[in-house]
């Protein structure tokens, strides 16, 4: 892209007067007083910033990383206020920073009093001045480096048994370690450069601004470019060592589709049977409330619902990375409720799969504090990811990260498998394809697996039993195909999947009578009286059967014809092949019995298609 001529001129300005200064003092090499400089004097001023400079940096470092990690993970007025009152020193003159330190740490202060004056005037003074001064430079720069951070892997971390420290050191500060090093430097050279709180804490040992200060003042401009030389060259040298480090590798070639599954094979080290899974959260956060329950002796389960019904965050408090106000949470015999997330043997695969950015696929399926050497290499195979071992995951395709997010998951022994939502990032053929993938695998793993997502087919496939959720509260649970065939009202009905919903008579047990028309039904045995009603239309076929009416044919599209349909007094939509010869008019067509949807018609609306 073109640059804008206004962004280049105005860029140019800055940069010239940037560098003019440099340009001005190298004309003035010549009307240097080189031989009145104090060798001695400068060289004990250099390192006494340079010295001081540096512990001022390690103590800052001490405190000033936890705090920017503290600052980025907790909100609130609290931490907001905090965050505005230790980057104070960056707006005050240095000089109002020293008389703020004397106040502090002077001579008649309780801490000058207690330590003898020992504070100020004193090489000790001069570390703890430019500590203050340069403390926000890191604060600043570690606190926005955390919060690039995703929390969601730090959470993940914890879910593969490491302790919060660990989660810290390899997660964290692993990830913003280029920004907190940034920030070190930029420290460090505030902390070099210091002049007015340390002239007013401890004008004495000279550090080199204080040195320079005095030289001009007793010998003039002449006396300046000889000492002013070793802080250039200092201040070239740190700023040399921020720009170290590799260049940016260009990511490899990657395929974009699924890797084919080799042959199902001995699973080492398989975990124990799935066995009853109960729980009961209660949680309420920013007006929002969570009351969910469920128990289920059932394998494979979906928690089904729109988006903002509460499905993630029952999830996340299955693996323990949220706190519920109330909660019970058990496994089989195992009680997991009290446990923190690392002691809970949980697999969790949340929706951008989590993988660390600055490991390779290799260290990634091997994380986990408890990895089976047996299972990595195992699953690394099963699911096609041989020859990827040495890519992070830029590297990598969607459908790759998938695969590793699995991977690493399976490469445990954990009785209990969640996935958040897994191929929602996933156009159409991948998903199709990574959803038979894992109907694949669930048939040979023995871990409880807890699918979460929006989409009916979904849950169909890949779940026994279900848990609809809407506005944080269930709305119905149990068989899949029972809640399907039988859901508990039509929000429920809708949120299976019905496009047009419709009201009817129940006259037996299995038959419903929509307007005259008597339709048979399979499912669970129906009470007689008035009912809702909906049906899949893939499951309408036109040709024999009931007597009926085209309202509508629309044209041929991707081998299908989209028609709408009058049976009694249902209107419903209906698929034919793009060949059937669907005029509008009188008809016959025939339903699937084990295609309807029932339920109560208390809230039921009337034929809204």
């Amino acid at each position: 892209m073109k640059l804008p001529r206004i962004l280049a001129l105005l860029a140019g300005v800055l940069a010239v007067y940037l560098v003019a200064p440099f340009v001005a003092g190298l004309g003035q090499l010549g009307q240097a007083d080189w031989a009145g400089v104090d060798t001695g004097g400068l060289a004990q001023a250099s390192i006494v910033s340079v010295t001081s400079a540096t512990l001022a940096t390690a103590l800052v470092a001490l405190g000033g990383i936890p705090l920017g990690y503290v600052l980025a993970r907790r909100p609130g007025r609290g931490m907001a206020l905090l965050g505005f009152v230790v980057q104070l020193p960056l707006a005050l003159p240095p000089l109002a920073s020293g008389v703020l330190l004397l106040f502090l740490l002077g001579y008649a202060s309780p801490l000058g009093r207690l330590t003898g004056g020992a504070l100020t005037d004193s090489f000790i003074g001069i570390v703890l001045a430019e500590a203050f001064v340069a403390a926000p430079f890191l604060i600043i720069a570690a606190r926005s480096a955390f919060a690039s951070v995703d929390p969601v892997l730090e959470d993940v971390a914890a879910t593969l048994g490491h302790r919060p420290w660990a989660v810290f050191r390899r997660v964290s500060l692993g990830l913003a370690a280029p920004g907190i090093w940034a920030g070190l430097l930029l420290t460090w050279l505030r902390a070099f450069g210091e002049f007015g709180a340390t002239v007013m804490v401890a004008y004495h040992p000279y550090s080199l601004p204080v040195y320079t200060y005095v030289a001009f003042g007793s010998q003039g401009l002449p006396a300046m470019l000889p000492i002013l030389l070793p802080t250039i060259l200092l201040a070239i040298v740190v700023m040399a060592a921020s720009l170290r480090g590799e260049a940016p590798q260009r990511p490899r070639p990657f395929q974009a589709h699924a890797l084919p599954l080799p042959p199902p094979g001995p699973i080492p080290g398989r975990v124990a049977p799935a066995q009853t899974l109960a729980f009961t959260f209660q949680r309420r956060q920013d007006g929002f409330v969570l009351d969910v329950a469920w128990r289920t002796p059932a394998r494979r389960l979906c928690i089904l619902g729109a988006s903002g019904s509460g499905k993630s965050a029952t999830l996340r408090l299955i693996a323990g990375v949220d706190q519920a106000d109330r909660a019970a949470l058990s496994l089989g015999s195992t009680d997991l409720t009290a446990l923190p997330p690392y002691q809970r043997a949980i697999a969790y695969v949340p929706q951008n799969y989590g993988l660390l950015p600055h490991l390779s696929v290799d260290r990634q399926i091997r994380f986990a504090v408890d990895c089976d050497p047996a299972r990595a290499p195992y699953w690394m195979q099963r699911l096609g990811l041989d020859g990827l071992g040495h890519r992070i995951p830029a590297e990598l395709s969607l459908g790759q990260q998938q695969r590793v997010a699995l991977a690493r998951a399976l490469s445990r022994r954990s009785r209990l498998l969640l996935l958040d939502e897994p191929f929602s990032a996933l156009d159409a053929p991948l998903r199709a394809r990574l959803r038979a993938d894992m109907v694949a695998l669930q048939a040979e793993i023995d871990a409880t697996t807890i699918l979460v997502t929006h989409d009916p087919a979904e849950a169909i496939l890949l779940a026994d039993e279900v848990l609809l959720l809407e506005d944080g509260h269930v709305l119905q649970s149990g068989p899949i195909e029972a809640v399907f065939q039988r859901p508990a009202s039509e929000a429920t009905a809708r949120l299976l999947g019905a496009e047009a919903v419709a009201v009817g008579q129940a006259v037996a047990p299995d038959r419903i009578d929509i307007g005259g028309v008597i339709l048979d039904v399979a499912g669970p045995d129906l009470a007689v009286g008035p009912i809702g009603w909906a049906v899949r239309p893939g499951s309408i076929r036109l040709g024999q059967g009931h007597p009926a009416t085209v309202l509508r044919a629309d044209p041929p599209r991707a081998g299908q014809r989209r028609l709408m349909v009058q049976i009694g007094t249902a209107i419903l939509p209906a698929i034919a092949d793009a060949g059937c010869d669907a005029a509008l008019g009188p008809c016959h067509i025939s339903i699937d019995p084990a295609a309807f949807q029932i339920w109560p018609a208390t809230t039921t609306a009337r034929n809204p298609a």
